[in-house]
């Protein structure tokens, strides 16, 4: 068996591997409910969380702008009801009623490099993708600081200056018992993290106890899938941490069975899509309760708090930490070191990671995600070279015997037992073992197919630039020029290799690259980079050990 027929097979393995994950997310029955999920200690009933069902959201407007995968977010007025927030890094849109962020768009990400001045959306309140934060304090009492409450602020527009690292966005609410609460959300420069603070103060003649929540509600969008669009298979929804266990949430099966973990800790829950999303961390170690469910058409995810007791005359504060941006690594690990896991390399993890901090090593040095890709994938094939060097020289010997087994297949066209007798005898006589180059070769397997992923699910690779007339690594090569020239590298890999013994075969192997060139047309520039920069330098490798072969073939005549 030679490369070219494994990697053949590994391809169509990974589309047959993302219809079958696409398939379990859809359709697939959940598992049953671990006891943790099963618990029910009910909340008391002085702290219970409001039900957030479809009545208490803001009404969605009918209008939608459904032309891309992401929302682009129209120029907004500020009025007295919204607070405008902007950083170098968000521009942010705040509700005064609940003080909640309703539109988060991204400056640094434009939809698309052909549209500067439209920039995703992480949340809005407009359209059909519907995405807000939701949080405050409930005490179980009508009148409560909670995300319908009306806050106050001092301006309606805040700025991060130049110059300066953090913003402080204040809101405040009071009622005239004498309870106050100031919602205070800190940006920081270069930064997707929000923290947010409540800052309680009790002038009344009671003790004051509430619980802080804070819940994610999106729509639920239907899968698209494309077998021509990688992306498409990207999972879109809740996500849940449990401080173990890391599991989507397809909105099937929250709707048959929500999600319910009470008493845990360094758990988050968050909504993924293919390179961004909004999260919600609690304080770590705090015993908190985890909630996915579905509400109308829109999906729920949040955390509930330990109560915060506030004395008579005395203050206390507690605090949620949001994020809504790009899934920079980095920015996740220190919000919580199990945040990257949003980063959805899938089965092949464990192997994925140390490729990405590999590839993030290379780019610091050349500054170039397209080289890094094409010095990345050298380092893997150098790694593996000595253990690939036995497939090669089995490929090579048997590439020498392709006339003699020819010979012996027409002498035996019409007995299959005597022809592979023949055969094997004489790969025992020549000591070739056309089975030894597989097991190299399916053990290297795994880790490009881990580096595929990498790829494909990390956001440094969005609209990244490599040279001439690729300039978005992301999207296919709009000349279609590194499809063809892997076509081509295909076509001087499999010149180098043996002919298979099956005349179907052979003919199916001949028509392969220009499948592979068909397919590959349609995927982003960095993944045809990576496939051609790998089949080139096999070639490469290839040639090499069939002249080292040939030339110790001459030596022992």
């Amino acid at each position: 068996m030679d490369s070219q027929r494994l990697f053949a097979w590994a391809f169509f393995s990974l589309l047959l591997l993302m219809t079958w994950q696409a398939w379990q997310q859809d359709y697939v029955t959940p598992a049953p409910v671990t006891e943790q999920t099963a618990v029910t200690t009910e909340i008391p009933a002085d702290a219970a969380l409001p039900d957030l069902d479809t009545q208490d959201l803001d009404a969605v407007p009918t209008t939608a702008d459904s032309t891309s995968d992401v929302p682009v977010v129209a120029p907004q007025t500020s009025t007295a009801d919204y607070v405008t927030v902007k950083t170098d890094v968000l521009d942010i849109k705040i509700n005064l009623r609940g003080g909640d962020i309703v539109e988060a768009s991204l400056p640094v990400y434009p939809v698309s490099k052909d549209t500067p001045d439209q920039y995703v959306a992480t949340l809005t309140d407009q359209g059909d993708r519907y995405g807000v934060f939701r949080t405050g304090l409930t005490s179980g009492a009508e009148n409560d600081p909670n995300h319908l409450a009306q806050f106050t602020t001092a301006r309606t527009e805040y700025q991060l200056a130049d110059g300066e690292d953090v913003l402080v966005v204040p809101l405040r609410w009071s009622n005239e018992a004498g309870l106050s609460v100031t919602k205070s959300l800190t940006f920081k420069r270069g930064s997707y993290r929000i923290d947010l603070d409540f800052d309680v103060a009790n002038a009344t003649d009671s003790q004051w106890a509430a619980r802080p929540y804070g819940r994610i509600v999106h729509t639920v969008e239907s899968p698209d899938r494309s077998m021509f669009d990688v992306e498409s298979y990207s999972f879109k929804g809740p996500v849940v941490f449990d401080g173990e266990k890391y599991k989507k949430h397809s909105p099937d099966d929250l709707e048959d069975e929500p999600v319910r973990k009470n008493d845990i800790t360094n758990g988050w829950v968050a909504a993924i899509e293919h390179h961004f999303l909004s999260a919600i961390v609690p304080s770590a170690d705090a015993p908190t309760r985890l909630e996915a469910g579905i509400s109308g058409d829109r999906f729920i995810a949040g955390v509930v708090s330990p109560a915060l007791i506030v004395a008579p005359g005395e203050s206390a504060n507690t605090s949620l930490t949001l994020f809504t941006g790009p899934k920079l690594q980095e920015q996740l690990k220190q919000i919580s070191d199990r945040l990257p896991l949003t980063v959805d390399y899938g089965i092949l993890t464990l192997l994925a990671d140390p490729l990405f901090w590999l590839l993030s090593k290379v780019f610091s040095f050349v500054g170039n995600w397209g080289w890094a890709i094409i010095i990345v994938t050298l380092l893997i094939k150098l790694a593996f070279y000595k253990l690939t060097e036995a497939s090669g020289r089995s490929i090579a010997k048997m590439r020498k015997l392709q006339p003699r087994l020819k010979a012996i297949q027409e002498r035996y066209a019409d007995d299959r037992q005597k022809l592979s007798q023949a055969m094997m005898e004489l790969y025992k006589r020549e000591k070739v073992n056309p089975a030894a180059g597989c097991l190299p070769i399916l053990i290297q397997m795994p880790f490009f197919l881990a580096f595929y992923w990498v790829l494909l699910e990390s956001v440094e690779m969005r609209q990244a630039p490599f040279m001439l007339w690729i300039q978005d690594l992301s999207v296919r090569d709009p000349l279609f020029v590194l499809p063809l020239l892997m076509g081509g590298a295909m076509l001087m890999q499999q010149r180098l290799n043996p002919a298979p013994a099956d005349p179907v075969q052979a003919k199916v192997m001949k028509v392969l690259p220009v499948v592979f060139t068909l397919f590959f047309a349609f995927f982003p520039a960095g993944l045809v980079l990576y496939w051609f920069t790998n089949t080139l330098l096999g070639v490469a490798q290839q040639w090499k050990i069939n002249n080292v072969v040939e030339a110790e073939d001459r030596k022992r005549d």
